[in-house]
């Protein structure tokens, strides 16, 4: 079973013209599918899957690590790690040390879209790498979706209606074998503009802890 993307993987030519670019233009960066992230005692440790959007320009497309090097990971890790799904300290590059426990951290769409916004075929396309993604943890039980995007992929990878499980913050929802949480996208916009608090953030993975403990 292939959980992640070839780092050369073919299946969206947008985003294979945008990562050649980048390839270009900053070697030295990571520019490809972004693997996701584990906990360090292993799959058989995770009770709790993140799935977020898609990798940021100058973050995970650069770190090769979900929400590492932008601002989403300051308010990400911070949260995980004061509820006891992280340890260490986060320091925005891929060796900082961070590791995570209980938790692991996807995204929806593996590569790097443009103005960070991938097309319907693009987040089809990366939906198989979702459910092979779901199928290797033998104990996960709960989802946090970032963003609509996020929440509407993984309704429907679950087999659901997306109209039954309408996204909302702060929202559960049971689908199948696991519990979903979904959450506004911890992104620089949503917090600046005040659409997400880092309360209102906190409050999901309070929610989590509680189901999980």
């Amino acid at each position: 079973m292939i959980f992640d993307p070839d780092l050369n993987c073919p299946q969206c030519p947008r985003l294979v013209e945008f990562r050649e670019k980048y390839r270009a233009l900053e070697p030295s960066w990571h520019n490809g599918p972004v693997d996701t992230w584990t906990s360090a005692k292993g799959d058989d440790d995770v009770r709790m899957l993140i799935i977020g959007l898609a990798p940021g320009l100058k973050g995970a497309n650069l770190t090769g690590r979900p929400f590492t090097g932008d601002y989403a990971g300051d308010l990400l890790y911070e949260t995980l790690a004061k509820f006891n799904f992280a340890s260490g300290h986060y320091g925005a590059v891929k060796d900082d040390g961070l590791t995570l426990q209980q938790c692991a951290i996807t995204n929806a769409v593996r590569c790097v879209p443009p103005e960070n916004k991938p097309v319907g075929l693009e987040i089809n396309n990366c939906r198989p790498f979702l459910l092979n993604t779901l199928a290797r943890f033998p104990n996960l039980k709960a989802l946090v979706t970032l963003g609509k995007i996020s929440h509407d992929t993984t309704t429907r990878a679950l087999g659901e209606r997306v109209a039954a499980h309408k996204f909302t913050h702060n929202g559960r929802f049971d689908m199948g074998e696991y519990t979903v949480f979904s959450s506004y996208h911890c992104s620089r916009y949503n917090t600046n503009t005040g659409v997400l608090t880092t309360q209102m953030f906190e409050n999901v993975f309070e929610s989590v802890r509680d189901f999980i403990d």
